[in-house]
């Protein structure tokens, strides 16, 4: 057994290559190693050691999901995750002090995350809410967005009154979908996205990598790239943490309180801050990043970003039915930034085509019809270009 570790004689041997993901600390790249138990815990990228952690420095850190860990004789900010319940078990029993105090440098981040947020307190009044939620959420810790996220799913599902869409081959062609733009946009947080039954056309993300894609969206497109378009975006709002943003802004001084006691799960806040996020719009700075990363993605799988102008421009006319454009304003140079950056399509189809008719049937069951019969869409933009294409034009 290795020094430090704990007395625990009834553990099997320690397996050898347990796959796991590393942080260096120096970068924000995800890598993707396996893991050695030696005389200490050794990561290895490639058949290389690139790290060696001492049991007795490995420390826990906060998380929702799977076991995060980090040391205090590596870099800061790097981390290791291990999503596998046998292998957190051993690294719980081979760690002494797994759950130790954090080191210095741990702790100094989060006095540094708390007096920033009383002196936001402070701050309200003399610049503003907007200005503070800018400065604040890049310092909350991403494990406490993601509990805020999970508050605030429960009372955006009830408010919408849908139920989660889960036809198997609709949630295989979404997860494909879903999993693309995440790769090409370089999405580096976890992500849950899913389906809901409701016949509002829109989509939306909240705090903590969550985003929503409302069935009335999917009977509105015409092209799987209008959907990727519109998804792309709201990773790009989860990626930039817009949410949380508007929580902040919209909860005002309170929820700044609330934030600094840790107590931002009441179920008034939380039912106010669900609203806030469904019905207010972003600003058009907010609009804009996210359309950045909605351009990024799609011209990294080798399509235009033109087809979510062209759901827009749809969904522009005089319905007074809350959409997508209620809480994501469409402005004339958004529109013309797309048009813009267009570009001739490069990469193959994002969904085959039964997938796509599988992703627009997956609220089947939920909502007692299928699309099977409806009459066909007018070709889209991409569509036309992928047909000329393999037609040879």
């Amino acid at each position: 057994m290795p020094d430090g570790a704990r007395g625990d004689a009834a553990l099997p041997p320690p397996e050898n290559d347990v796959a796991a993901v590393f942080y260096d600390g120096s970068s924000n790249r995800k890598r993707r190693v396996d893991l050695q138990f030696n005389t200490q815990l050794d990561i290895v990228e490639d058949g290389s050691v690139i790290a060696s952690w001492p049991y007795a420095d490995i420390r826990q850190v906060d998380s929702t999901r799977a076991m995060r860990l980090s040391s205090v004789s590596a870099p800061a900010l790097a981390r290791l995750e291990i999503e596998d319940k046998a292998t957190a078990g051993r690294i719980a029993a081979l760690c002494p002090s797994l759950d130790a105090a954090q080191s210095g440098k741990q702790t100094g981040r989060i006095v540094a995350w708390s007096l920033a947020a009383a002196c936001s307190i402070i701050l309200v009044t003399v610049f503003g809410i907007p200005l503070i939620a800018d400065r604040m959420a890049p310092l909350v810790p991403f494990a406490i967005e993601q509990r805020m996220g999970e508050a605030v799913d429960r009372q955006a599902r009830a408010i919408l009154g849908g139920r989660e869409c889960t036809d198997p081959q609709g949630q295989a062609a979404f997860t494909k979908l879903v999993t693309k733009l995440k790769d090409a946009s370089g999405f580096d947080t976890p992500l849950d996205a899913h389906v809901l039954s409701s016949s509002i056309p829109n989509a939306f993300a909240l705090p903590g990598g969550k985003v929503y894609l409302l069935d009335g969206l999917l009977a509105k497109a015409r092209d799987v790239d209008e959907v990727a378009g519109v998804l792309a975006h709201e990773l790009g709002h989860a990626h930039n943490r817009d949410g949380l943003r508007k929580m902040i802004q919209t909860g005002g001084s309170s929820f700044l309180i609330g934030l600094l006691f840790g107590d931002v799960m009441g179920g008034g806040a939380v039912l106010f801050a669900a609203r806030s996020i469904l019905d207010a719009s972003y600003s058009r700075d907010a609009e804009t990043r996210a359309d950045d990363f909605a351009i990024h993605g799609m011209h990294a799988l080798g399509r235009s970003p033109e087809p979510l102008g062209e759901l827009l421009v749809r969904m522009t006319g005089g319905s007074r039915v809350a959409t997508i454009i209620d809480s994501h304003p469409v402005s004339a140079e958004r529109l013309e930034r797309m048009k813009k950056d267009a570009r001739p399509v490069t990469g193959a189809p994002i969904l085959t085509g039964e997938e796509w008719k599988a992703l627009k049937d997956i609220c089947k069951a939920e909502r007692g019809h299928t699309s099977a019969g409806a009459r066909p869409p007018r070709r889209t933009a991409n569509q036309e270009k992928d047909k000329a294409a393999k037609e040879g034009r």
